[in-house]
């Protein structure tokens, strides 16, 4: 099974729920760019919050993946955590990463993982901790969008 998120260039949108400690869900929606160039890649992604008055959430990434590899790093830069760097893991049926944020007194960190439903659809789950505690998770379904 192939997959067509991060590891194809395309658009994608995406939309489902933000969930924080002792707070009901907010509607998040967003975009992703995927880029490839060689060995690297490149993904930015603007997560929004119709409903609220939540600050937008922006992700750039910059990582490698070699040809025939299934293990990849990235940095990231992150608009409200600042920098960022994480390790991804390529499944049969998912893709997992996990970043940490870099000099950061609070220890964040982050997981997510992405399970591929169809080629143009997957279900994604993320979580963001602080030390060992859960602060925040997003449940949302990644939609590639036709070239």
């Amino acid at each position: 099974m192939a997959h067509t998120f991060l590891l194809e260039s395309g658009r994608w949108t995406l939309q489902g729920n933000w969930l924080e400690r002792n707070g009901m869900p907010i509607i998040v929606k967003g975009k992703t760019l995927v880029a490839w160039r060689e060995n690297w890649f490149t993904m930015v992604t603007q997560l929004m919050f119709p409903d609220s008055d939540r600050e937008n959430i922006t992700f750039q990434y910059r990582g490698r993946l070699d040809l025939g590899e299934r293990q990849y790093t990235f940095v990231l830069q992150h608009n409200l955590l600042g920098r960022v760097e994480g390790e991804g893991w390529i499944a049969p049926e998912s893709i997992v990463q996990r970043y940490w944020v870099l000099g950061d007194r609070q220890r964040r960190s982050g997981f997510e993982t992405m399970h591929r439903l169809t080629d143009n659809q997957y279900y994604m789950s993320s979580s963001i901790l602080a030390g060992h505690y859960l602060t925040s998770m997003m449940e949302v379904t990644l939609e590639r969008q036709p070239e």
